[in-house]
C-alpha cells in the first residue's frame, strides 16, 4: 500500500511539472511587473506596472489560458488622476484586484507612493476613486516611517476583506501593516497594526490554506539578484506571523535566466495552484527592466511551500 501511495504521489508531482511547463517564459512579450490576477466569467485579468519603474496606467492583459493574452487599456488608474498634495513623482505600481462578495471590482493601486482604491462593476472598468475628492487611502503622512506602496487585499472565507501594504526606503526596515476592511471595502475597520514578519521587505500576499494564514512576500532589493519570494504563517490575518518551512521558496538560480524573482500573486487554474511573479532581465540600462513567469506551487504533506526551481 505504501508503494502504491508513493506512485500517486509521483504521478501528481509530474503533472503539476508538466502543468508548469505549459507556460512559456517570458509569458507575455514586453516589460511588466508586480502583477496581480483576477477571475470573472471564465478570464483571467492580468493587472501589472509598466517597465521601467512604472508609467502614466496599468498594463492590464485578458486571458482564458495564460498562452494567449489580449491587451485593453483603462480609464483608471492614471498618474494624472491619482495624485495628491503628499505625492511623490513616483508613477503607477504594483496592482491588487479582488472581486466582492457583491461582485463587483476593487482595486488597490500605489501611485505616488500613496495606496490609492477604485471601484468597478467590471474587470475593464469604467474604474472610479472610492474615496471624495480624489483622495487616496493611505497617503504618504499617514505612515511616515513606511513606504506606503504594494497594497494588497485579501477576501477571507467568510467574505471578510483585509488589506495588506508597505515597504521601507533605501532598501531596508522593511514594513507590513494590516487592517481590517469594513463593506464598503475602503473604510479601515480598527487601526492598522505593524505585523511584519521575518524577512519581510515588501510585496505582500496573503492567500489561506488549511485554516493557515500564509503571508507571503518580497525579501531583498528589488533591483538585483537579491530579490526573491518568503513567506510567513499565523493562526490569524494579524499574525503573529513565523518563518515558513523552506522560505524563501523562489530565488535567484546562478547561470539562469531566473534573477531576481519577486513581488508575485497567486492564482488557482483547473485545481492546481500557481505563482505569477516578475524576474529581472539582464541588461546595461540603469534602470531595471522586468518581466512576468508561471511556475506550479507545490506543498509538501504539511501543507507547506516545496521550493521553486523554474525550467
Amino acid at each position: 500500500m505504501n508503494k502504491l501511495y508513493k506512485a500517486i504521489a509521483i504521478f501528481i508531482l509530474f503533472c503539476q511539472t508538466i502543468n508548469a511547463q505549459q507556460f512559456k517564459k517570458p509569458i507575455i512579450p514586453g516589460y511588466f511587473a508586480d502583477p496581480t490576477v483576477v477571475k470573472s466569467n471564465g478570464k483571467y485579468f492580468i493587472y501589472a506596472t509598466i517597465d521601467p519603474w512604472g508609467g502614466e496606467e496599468l498594463a492590464v492583459f485578458e486571458t482564458k489560458d495564460f498562452i494567449n493574452f489580449k491587451r485593453h487599456k483603462l480609464n483608471w488608474p492614471t498618474k494624472a488622476m491619482c495624485t495628491s498634495p503628499t505625492s511623490n513623482n513616483s508613477m503607477v505600481w504594483a496592482p491588487s484586484v479582488v472581486k466582492g462578495r457583491d461582485n463587483k471590482f476593487y482595486m488597490y493601486v500605489s501611485v505616488g507612493s500613496e495606496v490609492w482604491a477604485g471601484m468597478s462593476e467590471s474587470p475593464l472598468g469604467p474604474w472610479k476613486n472610492m474615496l471624495p475628492n480624489n483622495k487616496p487611502l493611505v497617503s504618504a503622512k499617514d505612515f511616515p516611517n513606511v513606504h506606503n506602496i504594494d497594497a494588497d487585499c485579501f477576501l477571507d472565507d467568510n467574505g471578510q476583506a483585509y488589506l495588506y501594504w508597505g515597504s521601507g526606503f533605501n532598501w531596508i526596515n522593511g514594513k507590513c501593516m494590516a487592517v481590517k476592511l469594513k463593506k464598503d471595502m475602503h473604510s479601515f475597520d480598527g487601526v492598522p497594526q505593524d505585523v511584519t514578519p521575518p524577512g519581510y521587505f515588501e510585496g505582500p500576499h496573503m492567500i489561506k490554506r488549511n485554516n493557515q494564514y500564509m503571508l507571503m512576500f518580497s525579501e531583498g532589493k528589488a533591483i538585483d539578484e537579491t530579490y526573491r519570494v518568503g513567506y510567513a504563517i499565523g493562526k490569524s490575518p494579524f499574525g503573529p506571523f513565523v518563518k515558513g518551512k523552506n522560505s524563501p521558496i523562489l530565488s535567484t538560480i546562478p547561470n539562469s535566466k531566473t534573477i531576481g524573482p519577486g513581488h508575485h500573486t497567486v492564482f488557482t487554474m483547473n485545481k492546481q495552484d500557481f505563482i505569477l511573479y516578475h524576474r529581472i532581465v539582464p541588461q546595461k540600462e540603469k534602470y531595471v527592466l522586468r518581466e512576468l513567469c508561471i511556475d506550479s506551487l507545490i506543498y509538501d504533506s504539511e501543507g507547506n511551500f516545496k521550493k521553486i526551481f523554474p525550467r
